[in-house]
C-alpha cells in the first residue's frame, strides 16, 4: 500500500455521529416488544438461534484455574467447558471475577503488573498456558472485544479493520478484500462502504463497537471473547449487537461478559454463574433462568442480590 493512498494518511477526528441507528420510534415499539419479557421467559422462547449442526470452531476447556492480583486470590479453581460454536455467558455481581476468568482465556490477565495465573486453558488439545505457547499468536486465535467501542482515533475505518493484519505481519492477504469481507461479517458493510477513508471515530456508538469487532474477526480468530460489549451501548445499537452474535456463532467460539439478565437469556446457549471468585453453576439457559440447581443462582437471576 502506497503512502499516497488516502487510507493510510491520519486522519483528524470529527465528533462522533449521534444518529440513532435505528431513528424511528415506531422501530424502537417493535424491537422492544419483539425483544422484551422477563430473563426466564426469553430463556425458555425459541427465538435464540440453536447451535449451528455443523462445528468448526475449537472449543475452550478450562481445568482448576487459579488467578491471583498479587496476593488476592481472585479466581478459585474454576473448570468450566465452552462448547464450540456456541455462546457461553458469564453472569454474576460486580467483583465476582468473571472478567478476570475472561481475560485469562487470551493471557491479557498477566500484562497487568503482579497478576498471575496458575492451571490448564484447553484450545481443542493446546494447552495455551505452556511456556512455549506464543502469547502474540494465542491472541490472534483468541480475539476480545471490550466494554468501551476503542477504534484507534487517528485511522481511517478501512485502517481500523486492517491494523491487525498488519501488526499481526499477514502476508499473503489481499488486504481490501479482508476489510470487505470482515465488515460484512459485522453487519457494518452497506452502512461505511460509501466512506472507507473517513476515521472510525465518527462512527456512531453501536457502529464504532462493530467496527472493534470488524477488526477482531478479520485475523480469524478461532474464539471471540467479549467483555460487556454492549454496556456503553444505547438499547437499539445493542440488539444490533445481540443479532450480530447469533450470526457470529455459526464460525466461532463466543463467550459474553455481562450484567443484563435479559442479554444473557437472548443471546446464550449455555450460562455459567461466578460469586466471590468460583463457579457456582454452568448449565443451559432455560435451566439456568427457569430452574437453577443452586439456591444462589436462583437468588441472583430473580435480583434478590447483585
Amino acid at each position: 500500500m502506497t503512502p499516497e493512498d488516502s487510507r493510510t494518511t491520519p486522519v483528524e477526528a470529527p465528533s462522533p455521529d449521534t444518529t440513532t441507528e435505528m431513528s424511528h420510534a415506531e422501530d424502537r415499539d417493535t424491537e422492544a416488544k419483539r425483544r422484551g419479557g422477563t430473563p426466564m421467559k426469553l430463556a425458555t422462547s425459541t427465538d435464540r438461534r440453536p447451535p449451528p449442526a455443523e462445528v468448526n470452531a475449537p472449543g475452550i476447556s478450562l481445568r482448576d484455574i487459579n488467578a491471583y492480583y498479587g496476593d488476592s486470590h481472585a479466581i478459585k479453581g474454576v473448570s468450566l467447558e465452552y462448547a464450540p460454536n456456541q455462546v457461553t455467558a458469564m453472569i454474576g455481581p460486580s467483583g465476582c471475577g468473571k472478567s478476570t476468568l475472561v481475560r485469562c482465556i487470551n493471557r491479557m490477565h498477566e500484562e497487568i503488573p503482579g497478576a498471575h495465573a496458575e492451571g490448564e486453558i484447553l484450545l481443542d488439545d493446546l494447552d495455551i498456558n505452556g511456556a512455549d505457547v506464543d502469547v502474540v499468536a494465542v491472541r490472534r486465535a483468541i480475539g476480545m472485544v471490550f466494554q468501551k467501542p476503542n477504534p484507534f482515533p487517528t485511522m481511517s475505518i478501512f485502517d481500523n479493520v486492517a491494523a491487525g493484519l498488519r501488526l499481526s505481519g499477514a502476508r499473503g492477504v489481499d488486504m481490501r478484500e479482508r476489510v470487505e469481507r470482515s465488515l460484512i461479517g459485522a453487519g457494518l458493510w452497506e452502512e461505511v462502504k460509501d466512506r472507507l477513508n473517513q476515521p472510525g471515530v465518527g462512527l456512531s456508538g453501536g457502529q464504532q463497537q462493530r467496527l472493534c469487532i470488524a477488526r477482531t474477526i478479520a485475523v480469524e480468530p478461532d474464539v471471540i471473547l467479549m467483555d460487556e460489549p454492549c454496556s456503553a451501548l444505547d438499547p437499539i445499537a445493542t440488539l444490533k449487537i445481540e443479532d450480530l452474535i447469533q450470526e457470529l456463532k455459526e464460525r466461532y467460539t463466543i463467550v459474553i461478559v455481562t450484567h443484563n439478565m435479559q442479554q444473557a437469556a437472548r443471546v446464550a446457549d449455555t450460562t455459567a454463574f461466578m460469586l466471590l471468585g468460583e463457579l457456582v453453576e454452568h448449565a443451559p439457559t432455560g435451566k439456568i433462568f427457569s430452574n437453577p440447581g443452586d439456591s444462589r443462582t436462583e437468588e441472583y437471576v430473580t435480583g434478590k442480590f447483585g
